[in-house]
């Protein structure tokens, strides 16, 4: 039977200034700093989580503030667009407030549904769309009503230099549906409530280069651990190069990039981000894998100070 991911586990990002990347998601948008660790590949770089309360699969958005970074350029080979969702009702709401914090939107329809489109301080694209599907969240911050607030992603959209080649891996080892096509677009959905809906643009795109502003990765979910190794084997008798199962401590993951040369993996729902912090604490306390923590006290010494904190706009 063919293997079927449900969804978006989360998707990660480059970002420049770390105190202004918590000001946007968790300021702005009001999403939860569900855990505050570093790059595991590079201890002196924050790697952030935001997320619902919890941190659940599908709502996971993750950065690497790197003050040094260059500038990326969004392109083929990309997530080009995260879409976040919100309750039914919500639009008016969110077109509000990022207008009184300044940030410049535009509306746009697609397959039927409309969309504010925005960007962060990063240039990184971004878009809130409101749907039925999903539980809201229960994290209430900067004034912003649970009613209202952001359930976590709605889905991606997808820049492919190979979309046909894409699509097909979309379909036939990803085991997402093909919903419809519209125009340039193809629209896939996983049967997650959340971080469900895929839209790929199937005009090939020039290929665009990584830095802040661009995503590094889109995750999908596997269930558990065993389903994680299958996901794997899966995956290298399609054709593909999956590296070794890595521990990221909160999940184990697999990387591969696809013909569109973008960088997927696959990560475990389980063990989640309660592992070493309860759920009142999340995301207060600097985490550091067991390799890191002899070395806690020069690590911090290189991290910029940051702090969770309510803005009040223009």
């Amino acid at each position: 039977m063919k293997k079927q991911t449900t969804g978006i586990h989360h998707i990660t990002a480059f970002a420049r200034n770390a105190q202004e990347n918590i000001d946007f998601y968790a300021g702005i948008l009001g999403i939860r700093l569900v855990k505050k660790t570093v790059n595991f590949d590079a201890p002196e770089v924050y790697h952030f989580y935001f997320g619902n309360e919890n941190g659940n699969p599908g709502t996971i958005m993750t950065f690497f503030p790197w003050e040094t970074g260059r500038k990326g350029r969004i392109g083929g080979g990309q997530v080009g667009v995260t879409t976040f969702v919100v309750p039914t009702g919500a639009m008016d709401f969110w077109e509000a407030r990022l207008q009184h914090f300044g940030v410049q939107i535009t509306r746009n329809t697609r397959f039927g549904e409309q969309f504010l489109q925005f960007t962060d301080h990063d240039g990184l694209q971004l878009e809130i769309v409101a749907r039925e599907d999903g539980p809201n969240s229960k994290w209430s911050f900067g004034g912003i009503p649970v009613d209202k607030a952001i359930k976590g992603f709605g889905g991606a959209v997808l820049y492919s230099t190979h979309p046909k080649a894409t699509s097909e891996l979309l379909e036939n080892v990803m085991g997402l549906e093909v919903i419809g096509q519209e125009g340039d677009w193809m629209r896939f959905k996983g049967s997650a409530d959340l971080g469900n809906v895929i839209d790929i643009n199937i005009a090939p795109m020039e290929r665009g280069s990584g830095g802040y502003g661009t995503v590094h990765h889109i995750a999908w979910r596997s269930t558990d651990f065993e389903d994680h190794k299958s996901w794997r084997e899966q995956i290298a008798q399609a054709g593909y190069q999956p590296t070794p199962i890595v521990d990221r401590q909160y999940f184990n993951a697999i990387y591969f990039r696809e013909q569109g040369e973008i960088l997927f993996e696959i990560a475990t729902d389980p063990p989640g981000f309660t592992r070493d912090e309860t759920f009142e604490e999340l995301g207060k306390e600097l985490k550091l894998p067991e390799q890191y923590e002899p070395h806690r006290a020069q690590i911090e010494k290189l991290l910029p100070p940051i702090q969770v904190r309510e803005l009040e706009g223009n």
